[in-house]
């Protein structure tokens, strides 16, 4: 075996396992993103649930505002 085939071997050994490496960081990337997607999507039920809360705290603060202006001028 030559010093030649033998440099050329390892890169072929060092290429494969790079595309191998590649291969997983793309999967686990994958992953990921579905995991996030999800999350986003969790998320912006919750921030639609606490949004509807929100207002429904301002038109109560807002009515009784109104009420106890109302009750003093009359």
């Amino acid at each position: 075996m030559t010093q030649q085939s033998t440099n050329n071997d390892l890169a072929v050994e060092a290429l494969d396992r790079i595309a191998r490496h590649e291969k997983e960081c793309a999967e686990r990337w994958m992953e990921a993103l579905v995991e996030l997607r999800s999350l986003k999507k969790a998320t912006d039920a919750h921030a639609a649930r606490w949004e509807r809360l929100a207002w429904l705290v301002i038109a109560t603060t807002m009515g009784a505002i109104a009420t106890v202006v109302n009750s003093l001028i009359l």
